[in-house]
């Protein structure tokens, strides 16, 4: 059975370097999954595997390939937290949700994938938050004796305690992820990141 061992990060670069650590223990590229806010518009390389929420499948297809996870970003929208740089199974889940609640009328995108992976809901909401408010997510799914260790590779790469930031945000008044909200701009952002840089 497998787990899902779930990372926040305010930066981008120590999810990046979550995402190589997690591949250099042996977990496979098709396992991990890496959502990352582009209000700051990231190049993706070459790819360009998915262009908007219906099309997420073609994130899958694009990871996998010779280089790991990271060479098949690409851009697509999540609706509350507007374009965001991703590659894996959790952006294609995501991508896939978000078009069926536009013709369901139902919730779901990211915070409906990460509660289908095993993440729990006041969890998931925290870090659809943390990714509106600009920052990274990293997932890998895991076999269930693997699990501590990825968790472990997360935490050692600078992770952010849903915990102690659900606290936070709930000082400032915030209860939940809403996606009718409109996505945090770069001055919001820079703003966010000031707040919790250590």
């Amino acid at each position: 059975m497998k787990k899902t061992a779930t990372g926040l990060f305010d930066d981008y670069s120590d999810a990046r370097a979550a995402v190589s650590a997690l591949e250099a223990r042996g977990i496979p590229s098709d396992d991990i999954s890496i959502v990352s806010n582009n209000v700051n518009d990231r190049s993706t390389g070459d790819t360009n595997a998915a262009e908007g929420a219906g099309t997420g499948a073609g994130i899958g297809a694009a990871v996998g390939g010779v280089g790991g996870l990271l060479t098949g970003l690409g851009i697509m929208a999540i609706p509350g937290v507007g374009p965001v740089v991703a590659a894996g199974w959790l952006a294609a889940t995501a991508a896939g949700a978000a078009a069926g609640a536009v013709a369901g009328g139902a919730a779901g995108g990211l915070i409906g994938a990460m509660t289908e992976s095993g993440v729990p809901e006041e969890h998931a909401h925290v870090y659809a938050e943390g990714v509106r408010r600009g920052g990274t997510l990293v997932t890998a799914r895991v076999e269930e004796a693997l699990y501590p260790e990825a968790e472990a590779v997360l935490r050692q790469s600078n992770w952010v305690d849903p915990t102690a930031r659900r606290a936070a945000y709930a000082e400032q008044g915030w209860t939940r992820f809403d996606e009718t909200l409109d996505p945090y701009g770069p001055a919001e952002i820079e703003q966010e990141r000031l707040r919790y840089r250590r």
